[in-house]
């Protein structure tokens, strides 16, 4: 979990509310934002200011002012997304899927409350209509109120936010989609969001909402050479249980300490080419990406070798009764 604590000279001194660096006995003292990412091993931030905090009924949820990485969103204790470095990680989720999609019009989000996956979605041109269903209103709220990059994606009449179940959004509707995006919180225990990962839910929902030639794609975890086989590479199995074309790619995200993965799932070939997803992209998206293009996703499916071997002898296949988790804990674990 994610805590706040005053440090000097690598000494924790306690809590400091207003984040505001001193002067200790001639050592410079700040607040820091420090995460356990493994039992053994916490990632550890300098802070200008704590901007907000607040909880709902699923989720801690806190926004930060930090001197690496500009604001940051973290929800049970776990960083989302950090200002400087959050257009890697939505490039990542979002235009692959639509790239290799022939010509979506509709998209419908699982999660992405933070609204910069909405954001990616609608710059590009073929599409009519994006639906973000998110379970929880106060993180929606709280990321329409202080995240001020994603205003405009907010305003555009092609977004509409539901705020709900997305299994029960997909399940109570009859509307089929061309790209369906899992931009879920991680799976932790006790989290809000496990039960999205599971090859049951994949198999009898999402599939079935999906149009004919239509891409899933979701957030699949840390990818890293030690950290891949937490969730990725079960979640990767998962989903070849399910769809006949899944592309598992990654990339390193300085914020989150580690390389991050996806995993793309279709029952259409997912074959395009570096050259192919760049004249896509100059055709369809509205501006340069900063960090996607052609060459780039094709290194991002390029795993390195012990990533791969893991992935081609992973038989963990995600259920409610075999669930893995990433290390922390949920609000109701």
């Amino acid at each position: 979990m994610g805590e706040i604590a005053t440090f000097s000279n690598g000494i924790s001194n306690g809590s400091n509310v207003n984040g505001q660096s001193q002067s200790l006995n001639g050592y410079r003292k700040s607040c820091w934002y420090e995460e356990e990412i493994e039992e053994n091993l916490r990632w550890c931030f300098a802070l200008n200011s704590i901007l907000h905090t607040g909880a709902s009924q699923y989720q801690d949820i806190a926004l930060l002012d930090t001197k690496p990485f500009g604001k940051a969103l973290v929800i049970d204790g776990k960083l989302q997304s950090a200002e400087i470095d959050e257009f890697i990680y939505h490039e990542c989720l979002v235009h692959p899927p639509l790239l290799h999609h022939p010509s979506p019009k509709n998209v419908f989000i699982m999660g992405g409350g933070e609204g910069s996956t909405a954001r990616e979605l609608l710059r590009h041109k073929t599409i009519d209509k994006v639906v973000m269903c998110d379970i929880d209103e106060e993180v929606v709220g709280f990321c329409k109120s202080y995240l001020v990059v994603n205003w405009e994606a907010f305003l555009d009449p092609r977004l509409e936010v539901i705020i709900n179940d997305a299994r029960g959004e997909l399940e109570g509707k009859e509307e089929s989609y061309d790209v369906i995006i899992g931009d879920l919180a991680d799976p932790i225990e006790g989290g809000p969001c496990y039960k999205l990962y599971t090859k049951s839910f994949y198999e009898f929902t999402v599939k079935r909402r999906l149009k004919q030639g239509g891409i899933f794609v979701t957030q699949a975890g840390p990818a890293g050479i030690f950290s891949h086989t937490e969730v990725f590479s079960c979640i990767y199995n998962t989903l070849r249980q399910v769809f006949k074309y899944v592309v598992p790619y990654s990339a390193h995200i300085p914020s989150y300490a580690d390389i991050w993965g996806w995993v793309m799932a279709s029952d259409s070939p997912i074959e395009l080419s570096a050259e192919e997803l760049d004249v896509r992209m100059r055709e369809r998206i509205n501006e340069e990406n900063r960090y996607l293009d052609g060459k780039t996703f094709s290194s991002a499916s390029t795993l390195s070798k012990v990533v791969r071997k893991t992935l081609d002898n992973e038989t963990n296949i995600y259920t409610e009764e075999a669930a893995r988790f990433i290390h922390g804990h949920g609000k109701h674990a």
